[in-house]
């Protein structure tokens, strides 16, 4: 009996998310601890996931919760932290995304796994049912793995550190897994030297500027490379 196509990417998203998904399961645990360490009730773990999910940034939205911080201030955070998925989506294939709905979902939860994902298949293997699963499931994990840590944090004052890393250690298998798709490791390459860069020039804002020399490294290599004519 041949196999309903809506079914066939669901396992597909599931052979996809496999690897990715635990660590967002487990990274989302430290998300719940960090809620309920920080004074906050339990279910705005849960909440932050389903509204906001965007990964690092929820981190930083709670330490910016909890000290007050204007929403002006969070604001622009949140733009310069969140600016590159502007740039993620002129490679995203949004147009293979089927209806409004889906494709207003799939901007959504445009997070940095779910774009790796999508960006290192075949394109003949990747359909757009396949995309919107993968970025329900890596959804799931977080959410799931964020309010499991927050009920835990909340019944048993549990307090774990160090799960901070599996961020880390998730964007490096990713970065390898993208170098060994494509072929070309002169983005985690600039990446890196980016990074060095920011921590000698401006070691108390580190990311931002690490962030903002990496566009502009991405913009003149973009500029630098030769393209083929149209129609070779």
């Amino acid at each position: 009996m041949t196999e309903r196509p809506g079914r066939s990417d669901l396992r597909a998203a599931v052979a996809d998310v496999a690897g990715i998904g635990a660590g967002m399961f487990l990274l989302g645990t430290s998300l719940g601890l960090l809620v309920v360490g920080s004074g906050l009730a339990w279910w705005w773990a849960p909440v932050l996931g389903g509204v906001v999910f965007a990964g690092s940034m929820e981190f930083l939205l709670v330490a910016l919760a909890v000290a007050g911080t204007p929403l002006a201030a969070i604001a622009v955070t949140t733009l310069l932290v969140n600016g590159r998925h502007v740039f993620y989506g002129l490679s995203f294939p949004l147009h293979r995304i089927p209806g409004r709905l889906g494709r207003a979902y799939a901007v959504f939860a445009l997070i940095d796994e779910a774009y790796a994902l999508a960006t290192t298949r075949p394109d003949v293997a990747l359909s757009g049912r396949r995309i919107l699963w993968s970025q329900v499931l890596l959804q799931v994990c977080w959410v799931s793995g964020s309010t499991l840590g927050a009920l835990a944090g909340d019944t048993f004052s549990l307090r774990v550190p160090a799960l901070d890393f599996v961020f880390t250690a998730l964007f490096v298998v990713l970065a390898t897994e993208a170098v060994v798709a494509g072929r070309e490791a002169t983005g985690p390459l600039l990446a890196v030297a980016c990074a060095l860069v920011a921590r000698v020039v401006a070691p108390g804002e580190m990311l931002l500027v690490a962030m903002g020399l990496f566009v502009a490294a991405l913009l003149v290599r973009y500029r630098l490379t030769p393209r083929e004519p149209a129609g070779a």
